[in-house]
């Protein structure tokens, strides 16, 4: 361990590491299509509701748990987000009428069937400043980058753990970065997708029946240079060696002008806003990665500066894949080894990072979301001789390191389960058929004449009746309707106070004071 890295962990930190979970799902018909109606009105207002809002789309759905440490931290995270599916579900059930069954999440990380990209509804948050800029935000992220690469959905594990300095978590980051092409491969959900998704696009994609495309040993294609990608970004070489050179490098891309979007403009002809600004970045949010570091922000304030005034507070872990075959996208093996793995990043030593090696992992984070199964596939690490080492030879040599850390977790919560989660995988390290990106084509081929959106169709509907087929309470029932019904008095308080007109209050926002300190 270096001199930035805490030489001992307490069993109380142990206990008290914290994880929350959000998860994002479309809305899709039961013929498989993108659903367009708008964001359920009984499920609240997705501007101000604490668990259940949109991502990019109104047919995106948010699901969002709350904070969750101590010996059950991860039962009660997953007990809670299989809550708020069960909440969405009944009035998602409740919305159907005659023959249909109504809608259902899909349970895909690359999308259902899309139409037109201009069709894609964008999310609406009401008429406050702060809402219509939400709004604005995403038309911007339509007009740079297309709306079909926008309702690709995923997991995103928000992790924190007692005493940990800013200076730690960025050890964490750098560590992570490196070492995440295990993740992908051992949890990559998305080797195929539809055809729809890259319509009128460029890619390198096979064909995989009539109207599925996919790479046969991909792991992610959602992580891949078809899911959250961008040209522009990818000439930012945001360092990740501490907090000051990290904000630094977003402020530039916040500031500085770009010729491709100065030319969208703004505002269109007719005044309407097509993009929050002609920066690099519209916001913080817009910048892609695999890991953030994380700060609550309070109300009107740029995430930026409340990272340089206080300080990492967690960290999210932003690839993880919807696994198909869970109820909920993700369950508690998982969980733990996530829990696993990041307190290995956090425990060994983290060099810093150069220029160099942030090209380098974005080159294998592309190798394996692409090609993580092919046999012998060897990734970039310039520590090795030639350059370039196994994947799986550097995945055994990971998975035993991890071992120290899951026996702390272990010894600190009087269980086996992270010696277990660590097992399982070794075992899908060591049998590449084993992983989810394996068994999501091998039940393609053999059910469904390897048709991705039948095979996602299929999965959806069972998880839809196993949601709605547990029990469900009169308390829950009042519970999420009461949610429901603050969040609308919530979003309509925020339209009342708004004092400023929206073009003054965007300026006010968007103004590059307002990420400094």
């Amino acid at each position: 361990m270096n001199e930035q890295q805490p030489k001992t962990i307490a069993k109380a930190d142990l206990t008290g590491i914290r994880r929350g979970i959000e998860k994002e799902s479309l809305r899709a018909r039961p013929n498989g299509h993108l659903a367009l109606t708008p964001h359920p009105a009984a499920l609240g207002s997705a501007l101000t509701h604490p668990h259940i809002t949109t991502d990019y789309s109104e047919s995106q759905v948010e699901l969002i748990t709350g904070v969750h440490g101590g010996h059950a931290g991860v039962e009660a995270c997953l007990a809670e987000l299989t809550e708020v599916h069960q909440g969405v579900y009944k009035v998602m059930q409740s919305l159907a009428c005659g023959q249909d069954d109504g809608e259902r999440l899909w349970v895909g990380s690359m999308p259902c069937e899309l139409p037109t990209d201009e069709t894609i509804p964008l999310g609406r948050y009401g008429k406050s400043n702060v809402g219509r800029s939400k709004s604005v935000y995403r038309m911007g992220l339509g007009q740079r980058y297309g709306r079909r690469m926008q309702t690709i959905s995923g997991i995103h594990y928000n992790w924190s753990m007692p005493g940990v300095s800013s200076e730690q978590y960025f050890a964490l980051i750098r560590n992570f970065r490196r070492h995440s092409f295990l993740l992908l491969y051992l949890f990559g959900a998305s080797p195929a997708l539809s055809s729809s998704f890259v319509e009128g696009r460029e890619h390198r994609l096979q064909r995989f029946g009539d109207h599925s495309l996919y790479l046969p040993h991909a792991t992610s294609l959602r992580m891949g240079r078809l899911g959250y990608q961008s040209d522009a970004q990818s000439a930012l070489a945001v360092s990740y060696n501490c907090l000051s050179s990290y904000a630094d490098s977003l402020q530039e891309a916040l500031t500085r002008p770009y010729a491709p979007y100065e030319a969208i403009g703004v505002r269109n002809p007719g005044g309407d806003y097509n993009q929050l600004s002609t920066s690099l970045l519209q916001i913080e949010n817009e910048f892609y990665g695999t890991i953030r570091p994380k700060r609550v922000v309070k109300a009107g304030e740029r995430p930026l500066h409340a990272l340089r005034e206080r300080g990492v507070e967690y960290v999210e872990v932003r690839c993880m894949d919807l696994d198909p075959f869970m109820p909920v996208g993700i369950n508690a093996q998982t969980a733990r080894f996530l829990d696993v793995f990041l307190l290995h990043c956090l425990l060994t030593d983290s060099p810093a990072d150069t220029a160099a090696e942030i090209a380098a992992l974005g080159e294998n984070q592309h190798l394996v979301a692409e090609h993580g199964r092919e046999p012998g596939l060897r990734l970039l690490d310039a520590a090795a001789p030639g350059g370039s080492r196994l994947l799986s030879d550097w995945g055994t040599e990971l998975l035993d390191q991890c071992a120290p850390m899951a026996a702390l977790l272990d010894e600190a919560q009087g269980s086996q389960d992270h010696a277990e989660a660590l097992a399982a995988a070794r075992r899908t390290l060591a049998d590449p058929d084993s992983t989810p990106s394996a068994r999501v084509l091998s039940m393609m081929a053999s059910d469904f004449d390897n048709r991705y959106v039948d095979f996602m169709c299929q999965q959806s509907e069972q998880t839809r009746q196993l949601i709605l087929g547990l029990p469900y309470s009169e308390a829950m029932a009042q519970k999420f309707a009461a949610q429901a019904r603050d969040s609308v008095a919530a979003q309509q308080a925020i339209e009342a106070a708004d004092l400023l007109p929206f073009d003054a209050y965007l300026q006010q926002y968007m103004a590059a004071e307002q990420i400094r300190v």
